[in-house]
């Protein structure tokens, strides 16, 4: 199959899944929801929306500095200024085509503070290990405070109107179905790549390899604890935008850090499902909130309102940051072209 078709066709697959959700999201909106909403908006603490945007920013800016430091081991120093510009300007881009964010902020940074853009492509592959890393502790803190989560998960997504054992019953089946999907997706990959077991184990020690070496690589790293506190640093934020958001809405307000790890894990998964979150987003965190007792109409609202917020801050900071990159460094550009 031609490279460039084959990457048309993923970017397609990717929006095809994030209208799908979208269309599963809104499916069940009606006339009456549509009121309760409207009512739910209008009660709604817009306030809120100031902390939360500085949270965001402030998420960004973090990022960036975490990216400085594994930057600086190549024996480059990029400004805080660029490095930040460089990565809204990425976020920007993914909003549109998937992965190609990622590039394209490594050719910003590069072009502005002369840096080689493939040693920098190498970092960005680093970050996102370690994001990879970080986000099963996330998952594995989400479920060590609240063990039943599974079983929820399962039903809420997966079960009909049961009770008692039948409910236990149907949690089981589902979960050995998901198995035996997954093995045989597993085995019809095999065959159409001709794998072995051999193989498929290679693959498995391949993946432990990259996740043992993004784990050694903070070690190597020359300020160490700086990137651990920043990273820690970076996942608090985002715990408590979505925190915070609980306060917008009288109806959430009650909900505190239990349900703020859930839907930090569950929007996490969403932002990856498709190009900026679109419709998963919405929808996995509308899913997650209906498994706490609240009703479809406000889960449906908190949701997008969430995606909304930081597609807002996506859009706006990215753009932003085309006007003042190529402004913060006049005097740079100036003086290669004299």
């Amino acid at each position: 199959m031609n490279k460039r078709f084959r990457t048309i066709l993923q970017y397609l697959l990717f929006f095809g899944l994030g209208i799908f959700f979208a269309w599963l999201s809104l499916k069940n909106l009606n006339k009456e929801n549509t009121e309760q909403i409207k009512l739910a908006l209008k009660n709604a603490r817009y306030w809120l929306v100031i902390p939360v945007f500085l949270i965001l920013v402030g998420s960004h800016l973090v990022r960036a500095l975490r990216w400085r430091l594994l930057i600086e081991p190549l024996g480059y120093k990029p400004s805080v200024k660029n490095s930040f510009f460089a990565v809204m300007i990425g976020y920007l881009v993914n909003l549109g085509v998937p992965r190609l964010g990622e590039i394209v902020k490594c050719t910003v940074l590069a072009r502005y503070e002369k840096i080689p853009a493939d040693k920098l492509i190498g970092t960005i592959i680093l970050e996102r290990m370690i994001d990879a890393i970080t986000l099963l502790i996330i998952f594995g803190i989400t479920l060590a405070i609240q063990p039943q989560l599974y079983s929820q998960i399962v039903e809420a997504f997966f079960s009909n109107s049961s009770t008692g054992r039948e409910k236990e019953t149907s949690s089981f089946l589902i979960t050995i179905i998901l198995i035996a999907g997954i093995i045989l997706l597993t085995g019809l990959w095999m065959v159409i790549k001709k794998k072995t077991i051999h193989d498929l184990f290679r693959l498995f020690k391949r993946i432990w390899k990259s996740v043992i070496e993004g784990i050694s690589s903070i070690r190597h790293l020359k300020k160490r604890k700086q990137f651990i506190v920043l990273s820690i640093v970076l996942w608090a934020l985002y715990l408590s935008g979505g925190y915070i958001g609980f306060m917008a809405f009288r109806e959430t307000e009650h909900y505190g850090i239990k349900e703020a790890f859930t839907i930090l894990s569950a929007g996490s998964i969403g932002m990856i499902a498709s190009p900026g979150g679109i419709g998963a987003y919405a929808y996995l965190i509308e899913k997650t909130m209906e498994l706490y007792g609240l009703n479809y109409t406000i889960a449906l609202a908190f949701g997008w309102i969430l995606w909304l917020a930081q597609t807002l801050v996506m859009i706006l900071g990215g753009l932003i940051s085309f006007v003042a990159l190529p402004f913060f460094n006049k005097k740079k550009i100036t003086s290669e072209q004299s």
